[in-house]
C-alpha cells in the first residue's frame, strides 16, 4: 500500500475512499474517481494501440512504467443490451481494422492447430460415446439421462461435421505463407464494454496478437444464447470481412460442443444438457445458410 500511496502523491491524487472491486481498486478523490490496478503485460498492447490511433479504453492518469496503473473511472450508461452488443462488435471491427498486419506463417503452425482441434473432436466423440453406452445399460433412465439420450444424435452429427470440416479447412490453408493478424482483446464480454461519451473496451489482461476470428469466437461462446448473432456477425463483416478460411475456422470452433461434466443433481444436469442442445441447434441455424449458399455440405 506504501508503493501505491507514493504513486498517488506523485500525481497529486488525494483519495478519501477506497473500494475493492475484484482485481482493481476504485479510488474517489473529491469529484473524481479512478481505477487502480497492478501493472500487467497488457500495457505493451496499449502503447501499440496508441500508435494505431485506437484509444477506446479509459484514459491513463499515470506513466505506464509505474508499478500501479491508474485510469479514469468511466460510468456506464444504461441502454438496451441488443444495441450495446452491436456497438461492441462495431468497436471490435475498428480495432481489427486499425491493427491488421500480415505475418509469415510456418505450415507447422496450421498443422498444430489442425491436430489440436482434431484431437479434441476425437476426445469428445469418445467421451460422449462412453456416456451414452453407460446410460443404455440402465433399465430406467433418469430425467437427465433421457434428455441426453434423445439428443445424442445431434451431438454426434455436429462432431462428424467438425471432423470433416477441419480437414477441409486444413486443405485451404496448408499452402498459405502469410496470415492476417490483429490485436485481439481476447476477453470479449458485454460486461467489458462501456458506453458514455464514447465507447470503451476494458479488461484487456488477456490481449494478444492473433487471428481475428478468436475475438468473435470468445464473444459467441459467452453470449450465443443471449442474442441474434446473425446480425452481430453481419455488422462486423460490413467493415471487416472474413476470408474463406477464417470463416470456416470460426464456424468449426463455434460448432464444437463443450464437454459436459456429469456432476450435480438431476435439475442441474438437465439444465446443462438443455443449454448445450439449444446452443447446438442455434449454431447450426446460424451457419447453415453459408454452406447452403456456397453449396457446401454441412
Amino acid at each position: 500500500m506504501i508503493q501505491l500511496n507514493d504513486i498517488l502523491k506523485k500525481y497529486d491524487i488525494k483519495p478519501y475512499r477506497y473500494t475493492n472491486n475484484g482485481n482493481v481498486i476504485i479510488i474517489e478523490n473529491k469529484n473524481e474517481r479512478f481505477i487502480v490496478r497492478k501493472k500487467s503485460m497488457d500495457e505493451e498492447i496499449f502503447s501499440y494501440l496508441k500508435t494505431r490511433n485506437f484509444d477506446y479504453f479509459p484514459r491513463f492518469i499515470n506513466d505506464l512504467n509505474d508499478e500501479f496503473i491508474i485510469q479514469e473511472y468511466v460510468e456506464d450508461i444504461k441502454y438496451p443490451s441488443e444495441q450495446k452488443i452491436l456497438d461492441l462488435i462495431n468497436l471490435v471491427s475498428l480495432l481489427h481494422n486499425k491493427t491488421t498486419h500480415y505475418k509469415e506463417v510456418d505450415i507447422e503452425d496450421y498443422k498444430r492447430l489442425y491436430e489440436d482441434i482434431s484431437n479434441n473432436i476425437e476426445y469428445l466423440k469418445s467421451y460422449y460415446f462412453d456416456i451414452i453406452t453407460t446410460i443404455e445399460t440402465h433399465t430406467f433412465m433418469s430425467p437427465y439421462e433421457y434428455l441426453f439420450a434423445r439428443n445424442i444424435s445431434k451431438i454426434n452429427s455436429v462432431l462428424n461435421f467438425c471432423e470433416i470440416e477441419i480437414s477441409n479447412w486444413y486443405n485451404l490453408v496448408k499452402d498459405k505463407t502469410k496470415e492476417r493478424q490483429v490485436v485481439l482483446h481476447n476477453n470479449l464480454d458485454l460486461s467489458h464494454f462501456i458506453k458514455n461519451d464514447k465507447s470503451y473496451l476494458i479488461n484487456w489482461k488477456k490481449s494478444k496478437i492473433g487471428n481475428p476470428i478468436f475475438d468473435l469466437f470468445v464473444l459467441y461462446k459467452r453470449h450465443a444464447l443471449d442474442f441474434d448473432f446473425e446480425s452481430i456477425f453481419n455488422a462486423y463483416e460490413q467493415s471487416y470481412p472474413l476470408s474463406i478460411d477464417e470463416k470456416r475456422l470460426l464456424y468449426i470452433l463455434i460448432s464444437l460442443p463443450d464437454k459436459i461434466e456429469f456432476n450435480g443433481n438431476n435439475y442441474e444436469l438437465c439444465n446443462k444438457i438443455s443449454n448445450m442442445v439449444d446452443y447446438l441447434y442455434k449454431t447450426d441455424k446460424l451457419i447453415s445458410p453459408y454452406y447452403s449458399k456456397n453449396n457446401i455440405h454441412n
